[in-house]
């Protein structure tokens, strides 16, 4: 077992590359999703009534008043054509006391606008209803806004323990999302290894040798796992260290979960491998579902954006979903290890049922 596995490992020794840009995508796809997300959202906003310059030019102040995002007054053919080619997730149609969303998705953006501008509208409908009724227009206006901007009462949120609570980090959980889908990767080719060895003839050659059939399927496994949580480790310890994102405390809680997770993977993609006869097919086969489950399964998105039964359930059968819903309980609400159980335990049984059925497989479509 040991030489097959070593044998492995001199593989990447000799040509790191591959390894290295993998490494460097999952972090550079990191810096370039998350740094887009620290600047304030654009959002394009235009009017299509009679005096839409007055319009325009009204709403505007106000929206952006007091907002993280930024309302851009916008052709109204540009505005449309953003978002129907994708470019925007939304844009806002003004009328004289109303508005209307332009959008072709459900993406929690469209909501997060939606709130935002209808508050600014109903605050502004309440000044209006209200200094229609006063002579002294400005005054009143001027008394509304000062009592609307500081309160007599105010409220303040704290957690059971009187602690401050905790804010979720979309930037981190993209940050985990693109390390786990650069992982599935590596270890898939890795797996693979073992369809190119039989077809080439290099598996028959070793089953000569001392090593027993089941050491040269350990060796293989154990290698995809190794270098699966080697390349997430080195990238988790670059963000911590190097570019300081805050990943939580509990890092050993973290190792522990993606353990759990490589081991899940390497068996889904031994299942993969099993289904195909030559290492093209898997090469084909592979690149193409691997981003796709962590879409269905969510993890590009905020918790509980995807409410379908059929997409949930789907997401539930690959190892990424629980492993992202424990590696935020761990970073963002400082679970335990008794509160990280359940996803564990489903890991290893998505990965006992793969890991069987898959090496069935790949014994019967390669003998």
């Amino acid at each position: 077992m040991i030489p097959v596995f070593l044998a492995q490992l001199a593989k990447d020794r000799r040509n790191p590359l591959i390894l290295i840009i993998f490494i460097a995508a999952s972090i550079g796809g990191t810096i370039l999703f998350t740094g887009g997300t620290e600047t304030p959202t654009t959002i394009s906003i235009f009017s299509e009534e009679e005096n839409d310059q007055a319009i325009e030019d009204k709403w505007e102040s106000l929206l952006n008043e007091g907002s993280d995002m930024r309302f851009v007054v916008t052709d109204s053919a540009e505005a449309r054509e953003n978002v129907q080619q994708g470019q925007s997730d939304v844009a806002v149609k003004l009328l004289e006391e109303d508005y209307k969303l332009i959008t072709t998705s459900n993406l929690p953006t469209v909501d997060y606008v939606d709130q935002h501008v209808r508050t600014v509208f109903e605050k502004e409908a309440l000044i209006q209803s209200a200094v229609e009724q006063s002579n002294d227009i400005e005054g009143l206006r001027t008394e509304i806004e000062t009592t609307l901007n500081h309160p007599p009462l105010d409220m303040e949120v704290t957690s059971i323990t009187g602690e401050e609570l905790s804010s979720y980090d979309m930037g981190t959980q993209l940050m985990f999302a693109f390390t786990l889908l650069v992982a599935m990767f590596i270890i898939g080719f890795r797996v693979n290894n073992i369809l190119k060895d039989k077809v080439y003839g290099l598996w028959d050659r070793l089953i000569l040798s001392p090593v027993s059939k089941t050491g040269m399927y350990t060796a293989y496994i154990a290698y995809a796992c190794f270098i699966g949580f080697v390349q997430m480790l080195t990238v988790i310890l670059i963000f911590k260290y190097v570019l300081n994102y805050d990943i939580g405390e509990r890092l050993d809680l973290l190792l522990i979960i993606l353990a759990f997770f490589t081991f899940s993977m390497v068996s889904i993609a031994t299942l993969l491998t099993g289904l195909v006869k030559k290492p093209e097919q898997f090469y084909a086969l592979y690149p193409s579902v691997m981003p796709i489950i962590p879409l269905i399964s969510g993890v590009y998105m905020m918790p509980g954006t995807i409410t379908n039964p059929v997409l949930t359930f789907i997401g539930d059968l690959f190892p990424v979903s629980h492993a992202m819903d424990a590696i935020i309980n761990v970073v963002m609400y400082d679970a335990a290890w008794q509160d990280i159980t359940q996803p564990l335990i489903l890991m290893v049984l998505i990965g006992v049922v793969a890991m069987g059925i898959g090496i069935n497989l790949v014994e019967r479509r390669t003998t």
